[in-house]
């Protein structure tokens, strides 16, 4: 990994994005079993259609877990200052999902330069499932 330069950075610069492949049953069940979060309306359609939803959809977490990933592919973990997310949306099975981000902010805090970024998931249809934000240190 080539670590960003703070002084080369500028706002508005994007982070490279991550392409996902389709959400399936496999990967919500592994999710289910990695997490401990065996919520039915993620792993059994007979519970998710009585809840009236179509079929199973991903854990918001999971998508929280795909932009902690768009992040330590740009710095390490331990540069990671602040991770926040909202959900706007479900992930349902087959939605391909892209995470992105983008530089919002630089500033100095607590002796470090840092970044604020703004970051997000969507699906193959532009529609967003998580919006967030993020700091690093740099």
């Amino acid at each position: 990994m080539t670590m960003p330069s703070f002084d080369t950075l500028k706002v508005g610069d994007v982070l490279p994005p991550l392409a996902l492949p389709p959400i399936d049953r496999t990967t919500l069940a592994l999710f289910a079993g990695a997490s401990n979060d065996h919520n039915p309306m993620h792993i059994d359609i007979d519970f998710a259609r009585k809840g009236r939803m179509p079929d199973v959809f991903a854990h918001g977490m999971l998508s929280m877990a795909y932009l902690g990933r768009l992040l330590t592919q740009w710095v390490s973990q331990a540069q990671v200052r602040e991770f926040n997310a909202r959900f706007a949306g479900i992930t349902h099975l087959g939605h391909r999902i892209t995470c992105s981000g983008k530089i919002v902010e630089k500033f100095e805090a607590g002796g470090e330069r840092r970044v604020k970024l703004q970051i997000q998931t969507a699906n193959q249809y532009g529609e967003v499932k998580i919006l967030g934000d993020a700091v690093v240190a740099l």
